[in-house]
């Protein structure tokens, strides 16, 4: 009975220890860090990716405006341009490719103003036209794809350097402690985060470019075919 009740005792007391440690013990407190100390946190490096990034932003909305410019095409246009020609007022023809600041005008233009010439000759014209416009539109949007693939480059040499750094601090220390290479990591993925968002961003923004210009070229595409024909009819009948 003796030896019951000490060991009772002694489970009691271990137990009063335990809370009294787990009451006196620290509570840590959820900790929150904003997006502008990230940044800082990142260092130099995020500098350069943030030059990347205002870059590829100005080139995607300057060319996205210029192709959604070019892409308003009137579909009564080309119709327009028919009963001029039936009607043989080709200086009214002209007149309306003039006045009308679009891709395909300009390309009609250009075939108005070799009528008379062989039929390969003005087809010739008119595809030459349309290259150059194709460049006005592609203009500046490699600069994208470059930045989709250096931003993330960018970003892994940050942390390599970070991760460097933090090797030679603990060869100078001589000691290998958990705090500092966690606390000491975090910080320099950052610049692989950043790197990353900004190369997926760019990436995804050259590709939507790209998309919107092949609609406008397919639109081209159409409406040279159409006046074409269009000066092939009387050939026909």
């Amino acid at each position: 009975m003796g030896l019951l009740l000490q060991i009772t005792t002694t489970t009691t007391a271990i137990a009063d220890t335990a809370a009294a440690a787990l009451t006196s013990a620290p509570v840590k407190t959820e900790q929150s860090i904003s997006l502008l100390e990230l940044v800082i946190k990142g260092g130099p490096i995020m500098i350069p990716l943030g030059l990347l990034s205002i870059a590829a932003i100005y080139i995607f909305f300057e060319r996205f405006f210029t192709v959604k410019r070019f892409s308003k095409i009137d579909n009564n246009f080309i119709n327009q341009i028919k009963d001029f020609v039936h009607h043989g007022n080709i200086d009214a023809a002209k007149s309306l490719c003039k006045n009308t600041d679009t891709p395909v005008a300009r390309m009609i233009d250009k075939g108005l103003s070799r009528l008379g010439k062989p039929i390969r000759e003005i087809e010739s014209s008119i595809e030459n036209q349309g290259k150059l416009e194709i460049y006005k539109m592609e203009r500046n949007i490699s600069f994208l794809g470059t930045i989709a693939g250096i931003a993330p480059m960018f970003g892994f040499l940050g942390t390599i350097f970070g991760v460097i750094k933090i090797f030679y601090q603990i060869s100078l220390e001589n000691s290998l402690q958990i705090d500092t290479i966690s606390g000491g990591l975090y910080v320099k993925m950052i610049t692989s985060a950043a790197g990353l968002l900004i190369g997926i961003f760019a990436y995804i923004m050259y590709h939507y470019i790209i998309h919107m210009i092949d609609r406008v070229v397919n639109k081209m595409e159409i409406n040279a075919v159409e006046f074409i024909d269009l000066l092939e009819e009387p050939a026909k009948k």
